[in-house]
Order: C-alpha cells, then structure tokens, then sequence
C-alpha cells in the first residue's frame, strides 16, 4: 500500500473519531467541562476540531501543547502533484518552505493544504482565512504565505504575539495579578529547584515516590516528602521556602507536581533524542510484554547513526495496546511517531522476535510496514534465532532432552524448602574454605561469591548454559542435599525421586552430557553475548555467527580427547565409576538380550559428541537464512576486514538499488566513479589499516573527513548499519519496567509509567539535563501560580 493510500485510510479514522468526540463536546460543553489529554491532539492540522469548539478552561493548555510540539512539518512526504487551469503543468508543495517559515507553516497530508500554526491557535469564530480553514493549496501563488503575513498590525501577527506572549510566563494573567515581588519570585524559584532535585535523585535511582501515609503526624511520609525533608534540614534557605513560608496553596509537593516534573524530565530527555536524530534515517525495534497489572505494553526503540558514526539506539517510549495484532501494534506505533514529527517513510530497517503477528507475510506488522514503505527491511532477532537453535537441539537429541530434564527434576526437588537451600549454601561455603586452604581455588576479589542453582528457561538467552555450569560447580553440594532426602524425605516418593537422581547425577553418562553440553553452550553464549551489544551491525553478526560454525567444526575435529579427559578427572574428583570406551556399551533400562552391539567410544563419540555438534551446525544454517539474502551478501561487500577483501562495485551498486529514495538514477552513476576512488583512497591510507567491522569503518571515515569526500559510498554504510541485528535493547526496556511498576506500584498509569521508563533508560541524556531546562519546560506545561 502507498503512502498516500495509507494516509487517506488513516485520514478517514481520524474524521470518524473527530466526529465522535465533536459531538461529545457540543452536547456537552456548557454543561460539564470534558478533560482533554494533550498527548492525544491530532497533529495534521487539517483534522483538528477548531479551537473554539473546545471548553475554554481547556483551550489554553491545549495551544501550550501545540506550541511546544511545534508546527506539523512532514519534510519527507513525496508530496503529490497537482495541476493547475488548462495547461498541463503540475505543482506541488516544496517542503523548502518550511525553512522559509519555520514557526508557523503546517502541511496537511490528509488535505494537501497549507496551514498556518498561529492563526488556527488565535483564530476567532467566523474569521475568513484559507490558511485556517479549508487550508491553502495554490502553489502556483507563492507570494500568498508574505500577504498571510501581512503588516505589524495583521491578524496573523497579532496571533503571534499571542503565542509567544502565552508561552512566556511573565506575560500570564496570573502572574500579572499576583503583583510577585522579587523575593517571591526567588522562593518560588529555590522551591521548585528543591523538588526537582529530590525528583531527579528518586527517576535515576528508580525509588517509588508516594508513601502510604503522607499526613503531617505520619513517620514516614514517602520517599519524595521524606528526601525533601533531608534536604531542608541541610539548607536553611530550602526550609524557609518550602516549609516555614511556603504558601499552602503552592508547595510544589503534590502527586500531580511529582508527575508533571517527571513528564517534563521525560520530553525534554526525548527532545535531545529527536534533535539528535534530526533528519536522519532510521529503524525501529519493537516487541510487547505485560506488566505486573496484566495491561499488555509495547515498547519502541529506534535505531540511528549520529554525525560522528556511531550506532545508537533509544528508547522513545512505551504504549499500553488493548490487542497485539498487527494492526493495533501498528496504530500505537503511527501514534508515537506523530507525536515525535517521525515519519514511517523515514524508517530504513525493523526488527521483532518470531511472534506471528510481528513477522506475518502477509498480515504481519512487518508486512504493514513495508506495505507503507517498502525499504523498511525485516530482519529477525539473531539473539532470538540463537535460543531456538538450543531448544531444537534438546527437542531433536532424546538424550539432550533427558538430561535437561534432569537437571529440571534436580532443581525443583533440591530447590523445594528453605533448609535444603540453606543446606546446600553451607556444603558449598564449607568445600570453598578447604579449596582455598588446600591451594585448589585462587582467591580476590568477586571471587568465589554465594551462588545458588537457577532454572533454566525457553525464552531465557543463556540461561541453558548458566544453569550447567553452576550444577557442575555445585556438583558435590547438590549429592549431598540428595543424600540427606534419602534418609530424611517427608514421604516415600521424594525418598524413590532422591534415589532416583543421585543414581542419574553418579552415572559416567550423566557427566560426560554435561561437559559436553558445557563446551558446545559456551561456543553459543559468547556469540549470544556479542549479538547483545547495541552498537552491533549486520555484516559484524554474519561474520560473529561464520566464526561459532567454524569453531564447531574444529571441535568436532580436534577437542574429543580432551573432553574425555576432563570428564574422566571429574569423575575420579567425585568417585563416579569411569567407562572403558572399548567395552560394549549399555544402554540404561534395556534388556542385555537387546544390545545394539556398539562400544562405548562409538556411543559418546559419534552418537553424542559428534551428533549433537551436527544438529547444532544444521539448525544454524535453517535458523539463520540471511546468509543468502542478496541485501546482506551486498552489504558484507562493504567490510574492511582485511584491507577490504570482499570489496565488490557491482554488489555495492546493486546494494544501491534496494534504496531507490537515497540513490536517483544518476547517483548510481556518480555513486560507481566514488567506489573506483574510495577503494584505491581506503586501501593506501593507513588510518584504515587493520580495522574490524562495518560499525568502525563509520567511525574511522567520519573522524578522517572522508564521509564528506565520497558521501554516496558514507550513505550505503550508514544504511547497512540502520538493520537491526537483535532486540537485547527491548529485553533491557522490560527489565526495567518490572523495576519501576513492581508490585507494590500496580497502580500506576501508562503516562507516568512511560515517562519514568524514559528518564530511568536514558540515564546518560537525563545526567546532562540541568534542572533550568526542566523548570522551563515544567512552567510551560501550563499556567502556573508563580
């Protein structure tokens, strides 16, 4: 679907609603005064109710709410053309305008008008304006947006000085009433500094902010109340204002305070993200969970390349969505990039888990995107991909499968009480005082730390592995816990289970799967690991993912011997009976009569060892089909690993071609003459000697200049780094949303949750915003009483 086509459907949904609420209103606003959320204004100007139609309790904070967004300007729409009398000549909107007036000119895309900012904010009833009304589309008469402005005593600027004079606190009616002397002026001031430091300490720290009993005589009064006090036990000045001459009225302490502090904390940290980004390219990383109240929430984070190089990727904000369809997930995400002034036509790449309704091909919110915007490229979570290599693994090798259960049935039953944990605690400690005496275990510091047995999960990356090496290095602890069950169990089916396991965990079988599972996890976590970082790009991954395949094939190649012999010297550690690999082997729980004739070296050599290793290799090449994508054989043509070894002209060009908005017909031209300079330029500079990977390839052009002498060639490697590689930066967001709405704060609401999410993720923008910025930003939310 085109994006006129989308626009016009979108159009459309807009009006219904408009209707809707317009009629809400009219039958009710002299009646009752209807709250209006800022955050869910229209910004294409031509479906905005009128201003006069909304209450006039409500109309000044909503033209602070426009004001602050700023003029709808979509400079990357492909504006459409139009044509004008008999002549076949077409017009249409040049986006350059919009620099000409950057204040208050608007284009509509649902009308293909003009708008102005001003006038529809100040605009009286009945007043004739095409600019406010039905919008002005005649682009043949330019010199129309001067006559608009007309002289110093116009309407339209006589609605700009309303603007400004609305956005500047000093003109407010109420300040004027109040009279506020100087020294007001500087209380007000050092009052709400105070609560905006007691606010930043509790954002950065993630601390909840309200307490059960707020009252005067209460002990404790909540975090927010109880910091403010310790701050004016420590500064007469803040004491003064705040508590002994602090108006009741104007104490800058109450929750909606608390809350719209922290919201202009939110956006501005936003702003700096948006300013950042600029008119750049970008992706979008996306996934959904539910929170502690069970309302399913969608997080966003977006992708770029900033001006020195680098990959960055930011949160922009949560959105609670009553559905997760593709189409639901879809409108919450149209929502925040008009909140933004983002673009879906800007978006160069998109990244989601497995999730049929993210990766769908034909109703999938991928397939929704790219149906807007067909160079938005899906690429599928590695990190993702990887877990599921693993768990194909344990469903595809029944021995695999058995002994995770194991280690399941293990945990669960050792794991049961408070004493066999506390058991397990002191058997550990007391082996680590006798490694450390007996010279076996190194000592220092963050060494040797109390650790406990974790379960491992499906969705968990990693957690496979880590659940193996903590049994093994709780090997001996965990028999004797089992041991203790044998004899002490509280019935005779926890006594047969303990049994049971410390005959699996003392066989040689039970042992050698556990090394051997060690040493092929290992391989997979590193790669998990280094897929996780957020400035990884595409080509790195591919070359990352190369290298794992290839370890696991000189593993299974060169490591056989000394897995066996790790697994012999653990078994003597432990007194488990070693197998003779040239015996015939057993299987456990089958009849002699019925033996397959096989030893025991081809049994846990080529039936596990080599086996398992096979699977692995084959469910990586299934898993990760990108390697014989054309977009990504292209984009690997780009990497500089050894003095640009896999530098093709023709791949480049027809990495080109999958950008047809960056790259006209004669870019490609003058795009293939820069590859012939850039190549022979690269490989005889030595700044650019012995450099690994795409990511620093940008860095090193950007500091050397060289982006500016062939920019085509900078275009297709700021394009190759926007595809996502995996969504680690979403499972942070989820983690740090089960911090801020824990279950003590089940209450709070998606706004405040959002905001809180932003300033707690983004804490190195939040650290180099000063409190001005916030106060200003705070004092233009809405009229306030000082």
């Amino acid at each position: 679907m085109s994006l006129d086509k989308y626009f016009k459907r979108k159009s459309l949904e807009d009006e219904e609603s408009i209707k809707a609420s317009s009629h809400v209103t009219q039958s009710s606003s002299k009646k009752s005064h209807i709250e209006i959320n800022p955050d869910t204004l229209l910004a294409d100007p031509g479906l905005r109710r009128p201003i006069y139609e909304y209450h006039i309790n409500d109309r000044d904070a909503i033209r602070r709410a426009y004001l602050q967004k700023g003029p709808c300007q979509p400079s990357h729409y492909d504006f459409p053309q139009k044509q004008f009398g008999n002549i076949s000549t077409l017009r249409r909107f040049n986006p350059a305008w919009f620099g000409a007036y950057p204040t208050w000119l608007e284009y509509s895309i649902a009308k293909d008008a003009a708008f102005c900012l001003y006038c529809y904010l100040f605009k009286l009833k009945g007043g004739v304006d095409s600019f406010v009304g039905d919008g002005f589309s005649n682009w043949k008469k330019r010199e129309r947006f001067d006559l608009h402005i007309g002289k110093s005593n116009s309407s339209h600027n006589a609605a700009r000085i309303k603007c400004e004079n609305l956005m500047n606190e000093k003109q407010s009616i109420m300040s004027l009433l109040s009279e506020q002397t100087v020294k007001s002026q500087s209380d007000y001031r050092t009052r709400l500094n105070a609560s905006i430091e007691c606010a930043r300490f509790l954002l950065h720290q993630e601390l909840p902010f309200r307490g059960h009993d707020e009252c005067e005589c209460s002990s404790n009064q909540g975090n927010y109340l109880e910091l403010l006090h310790f701050l004016s036990r420590n500064n007469e000045a803040i004491k003064r204002v705040t508590f002994s001459e602090a108006p009741k009225h104007n104490k800058l302490t109450s929750p909606d305070i608390q809350k719209n502090i922290t919201q202009a904390t939110a956006e501005e940290i936003i702003n700096v993200i948006i300013k950042d980004l600029g008119e750049s390219l970008f992706s979008i990383l996306i996934d959904e969970s539910r929170d502690i109240s069970i309302k399913e929430q969608m997080a966003v984070v977006i992708r770029y390349v900033d001006n020195n190089g680098h990959i960055i990727e930011r949160f922009l904000g949560i959105q609670h969505v009553s559905d997760t369809t593709a189409s639901s997930l879809k409108a919450a995400i149209e929502a925040l990039f008009s909140k933004h002034g983002l673009s879906i036509s800007r978006l160069r790449g998109q990244g989601y888990d497995g999730a049929s309704n993210m990766r769908g091909e034909f109703n999938g919110l991928k397939a929704l995107i790219l149906n807007s915007n067909p160079s938005a490229y899906y690429v599928h979570c590695f990190a993702h991909r990887l877990q599921l290599t693993l768990v194909a693994v344990t469903k595809k090798h029944n021995e695999v499968g058995d002994v995770f259960n194991f280690i399941s049935s293990i945990i669960n039953i050792v794991g049961a009480s408070c004493k066999r944990m506390e058991v397990i605690r002191e058997k550990q400690y007391a082996r680590i005082i006798e490694g450390l005496e007996n010279g076996e275990i190194s000592s220092g510091r963050g060494l040797n730390q109390e650790t406990s047995l974790i379960r491992y999960g499906d969705t968990r990356w990693g957690s496979h592995y880590i659940t193996i090496i903590r049994l093994l290095a709780m090997f001996s602890s965990v028999l004797d816990v089992l041991e203790i069950i044998r004899e002490d169990g509280m019935n005779s089916e926890q006594r047969t289970e303990a049994i049971v396991l410390t005959s699996i965990m003392e066989s040689f079988n039970f042992v050698f799967m556990l090394h051997c599972l060690r040493r092929i996890l290992a391989v997979t976590n590193e790669l998990s690991q280094a897929l996780q970082r957020k400035d990884q790009d595409i080509e790195n991954a591919m070359s990352l993912l190369k290298t794992s395949k290839e370890r696991f094939k000189l593993m299974r190649e060169n490591d056989w011997e000394s897995l066996l012999e790790e697994v012999s010297s653990f078994c003597i550690k432990h007194d488990i009976d070693i197998l003779n690999m040239d015996d015939e082997y057993k299987l456990r729980g089958r009849s002699r009569r019925k033996s397959q004739g096989i030893t025991n070296l081809h049994h846990f050599r080529y039936e596990l060892f080599n086996n398992i290793i096979d699977i692995q290799l084959t469910e990586l090449d299934d898993r990760f089909t990108e390697t014989s994508m054309e977009l990504l054989l292209c984009v690997a043509c780009l990497s500089p690993n050894d003095s640009f070894s896999t530098f093709n002209k023709e791949k480049l060009i027809r990495l080109a071609l999958f950008y047809p908005s960056e790259f006209s017909i004669v870019d490609l031209m003058v795009l293939g003459d820069q590859l012939d300079t850039y190549i022979i330029d690269l490989r005889g500079d030595d700044e650019f000697s012995g450099i690994e990977g795409i990511a620093s390839l940008a860095e090193k052009m950007v500091k050397t200049k060289k982006n500016l002498i062939f920019p085509l060639v900078y275009m297709l490697i700021k394009l190759s780094l926007l595809l996502p590689v995996a969504t680690a930066t979403m499972e942070r967001v989820f983690s740090a949303m089960h911090i801020v709405k824990s279950r003590l704060r089940n209450k709070m609401g998606d706004k405040w949750m959002n905001d809180s999410l932003v300033v707690y993720i983004e804490k190195d923008i939040f650290n180099k915003i000063d409190n001005e910025a916030i106060m200003k930003r705070f004092q233009n939310m809405k009229t306030r009483r000082e």
